[in-house]
Order: C-alpha cells, then sequence, then structure tokens
C-alpha cells in the first residue's frame, strides 16, 4: 500500500520522478528499460504525481530516446500516477507526429497524460540531422508556432489551416478525442518562461541540469503569466536531483555515477556506460574531473531521509511550488540486479516516507 501527501499540507510538496532510463556496465538496453518499468511501477504505488522520461539520443548511459514508446509502456503497469515526457525535443519532430502521440498515448490513459516541450535538439548536430529535421536556429525560432499547433491539432475541435487561395483544411490528431493532454515547457532559460506566460501554459526549469538563472526564469514566468481556461493561474515544478539512502555514505555512493557523468560532459570528456559504484570507488576522478564533479555534487540532495526531506521541502517552499522532480538516476553495486532498480527505488521508497503523511 503506498503512502500519499496530505491534501490539507501545502508544506509537504508533492514528488515526482524524471528518467533517463540510465544504461550501467554490463547492462543491456533491455535491462535498463526493464529496471525503469519497475520503478515507475513503484512510484505509483507510492503516490509520486507523475513519472516523466527524458529525450536523449545516441548516449551510451542513456537509454530514453523515445518518451512515447516508454509512457505507453509505463501506462500499461500503472493505474494512478501521470506519464509524460521531460520532454518531447520538437526540433526533432514534426508537429503533427508529436499531436498523433501523445493524442493516442491520452486514448490509451485518458486523464494521465503530460506533453513537456523543449526547445534543444537533445544529442549534436549529426544525430538531429539523421532525425531528419535540420536543427536550425530558424527552426527553434518556429517552437512557439510548433507548441501551439501542436495543442490544436490535439484538441478535440483539431486545427484549420488557411491556404494563400483562401482554402482552408481541418486536422486532428485522432478522429473523436475527448480531451486532450496537459502540455508544459520546459527550459532553462527565460526563452520558454516567457512563452509559456505569454501562452497561459505550466513551465518547469530544467535544475537539475545544474544550470543558472532559476530565481530569474521563475519570477519572469509568475510576474508575466497570461492566464488561460485551462490554467488560470501559474504553475510549476521544480526538478532536483536527490540520492537518499539508509546511510550519508551509501547516499553518496549511490549518486558517484552519475556525478561524474556530469562531470564529464562539462569537461569534454568521453561518454560510457554508467560506471558501477565499485568502478569510480577504485579509479577516482582527478584534476578538472575532481573540481566539476564536486561542483556538480554541490547542488545535489544526498543524504539520509532525515538529512534530505527537510532540505527539499525548504527548496520547494523558497521557490514557491508544491512539486519536486526527483531526478537520481542512481548507481549501482556490482551484486545488483541488472533489471531491478534497487538503488533509485529506495530512494523513491525512503523520501516517500519521509516527506509524506499517511
Amino acid at each position: 500500500m503506498g503512502v500519499a501527501p496530505s491534501v490539507t499540507d501545502t508544506a509537504i510538496p508533492s514528488l515526482s520522478v524524471l528518467d533517463l532510463v540510465p544504461v550501467r556496465t554490463g547492462q543491456s538496453s533491455a535491462h535498463a528499460v526493464a529496471s525503469s518499468m519497475a520503478l515507475a511501477q513503484r512510484a505509483d504505488e507510492l503516490g509520486y504525481r507523475r513519472y516523466w522520461f527524458a529525450e536523449h539520443h545516441n548516449m551510451a548511459a542513456v537509454a530514453s530516446t523515445t518518451p512515447p514508446v516508454l509512457i505507453s509502456a509505463a501506462a500499461s503497469r500503472t493505474s494512478r500516477i501521470r506519464l509524460g515526457s521531460g520532454g518531447v525535443m520538437l526540433p526533432n519532430h514534426a508537429p503533427l507526429i508529436v499531436a498523433e502521440q501523445f493524442a493516442a498515448l491520452e486514448a490509451l490513459a485518458p486523464g494521465r497524460i503530460d506533453l513537456g516541450l523543449g526547445r534543444a535538439p537533445g544529442s549534436d548536430p549529426v544525430i538531429t540531422q539523421l532525425l531528419r529535421r535540420s536543427g536550425t536556429t530558424s527552426e527553434a525560432q518556429e517552437f512557439p508556432q510548433n507548441v501551439q499547433e501542436i495543442m490544436e491539432i490535439m484538441s478535440p475541435d483539431g486545427a484549420s489551416f488557411s491556404f494563400s487561395n483562401g482554402g482552408t483544411y481541418e486536422s486532428r490528431a485522432t478522429p473523436a478525442a475527448t480531451a486532450s493532454p496537459e502540455v508544459w515547457l520546459l527550459g532553462s532559460s527565460d526563452f520558454s518562461a516567457r512563452l509559456a506566460a505569454q501562452l497561459g501554459l505550466p513551465y518547469v526549469f530544467a535544475n537539475h541540469f545544474g544550470a543558472p538563472g532559476l530565481e530569474q526564469a521563475m519570477t519572469l514566468y509568475r510576474e508575466t503569466y497570461q492566464p488561460s481556461e485551462r490554467h488560470p493561474r501559474p504553475q510549476s515544478f521544480l526538478t532536483a536531483n536527490v540520492s537518499v539512502a539508509p546511510t550519508e555514505e551509501e547516499a553518496h555512493q549511490r549518486a558517484l555515477p552519475m556525478l561524474r557523468q556530469f562531470a564529464r560532459m562539462r569537461t569534454n570528456a568521453p561518454m560510457r556506460p554508467l560506471e558501477t559504484i565499485e568502478e569510480v570507488l577504485a579509479a577516482p576522478s582527478e584534476g578538472a574531473e575532481a573540481q566539476a564533479l564536486e561542483q556538480v555534487r554541490s547542488s545535489w540532495f544526498i543524504g539520509t531521509p532525515e538529512q534530505v526531506a527537510p532540505r527539499l521541502r525548504e527548496f520547494a517552499a523558497a521557490s514557491g511550488v508544491d512539486e519536486i522532480m526527483v531526478s537520481g538516476s542512481l548507481g549501482a553495486y556490482e551484486s545488483e540486479p541488472l533489471d531491478e532498480p534497487t538503488g533509485n527505488a529506495q530512494t523513491l521508497q525512503l523520501l516517500a516516507e519521509a516527506m509524506f503523511t499517511v
């Protein structure tokens, strides 16, 4: 039996999950996906609000390349939790394809689908070309129009496109929709915050990347927000990298493999599958990589449940949000099963027990 947030205690933020479907040493993609599906089921049981899959391409440590496929699989294994993309990288896809995929998901799991949209490609220029989109600056500038097209095509009434000769063309993502997914804009700069406010949409700042500008983006979003019919008030939550374990030592060890991945990205080192905890401990980071690792670690929430829960509550209160999306992708010990989310499931369990009321 799961636990859930008290509806009367606004000081307790809801919890959600962002999943990159991490692939560690010795794992196959099948192992990694099976592990993520088990984690989605556990999050559903524990009362987490939503579970989102990221979109990244051609990365040795990330199997989350197709959010709609993973959302569909998770929908068949869960009953309550909202499922979504964190996010679909719109420069990679035609708006109609995105609208059709998520309209189908809404029909599959009514009232449980979120469509998070991002403006970045989520990979390198070669992969962007292979995805059959140019990924140019001009396409990024088309992002606002593409977002609006997707929302219109997914709506029960569909969209009407006008031609220069005066004709029109009607388009619907699915023949007889009764509702549409909830659209969120994602970003780590002022651009998406400003656009979300202009369109009256929910907004998420990608805080787990450790990018600066959180306070500025959130203030801009709230102060310039234009109410919409579906969202009369601004709505947002924040992502946070979290590692919780019975002991502080284990929590820090669980965080090490992903911390090293972030450090390697910052120092332009080659990427490889997520190391096991033993691999990291046997060859500690040095020099610039060690410095980058410590910089990344400073923004994480690491420790026992008693240490982390108060910090997350304070973080949510200071940021004015009622929800935190946990992004861990935590490391595993070599003895742990390849198809089970041992460390991540432990974090979700301990965090729920520490922060939720029965």
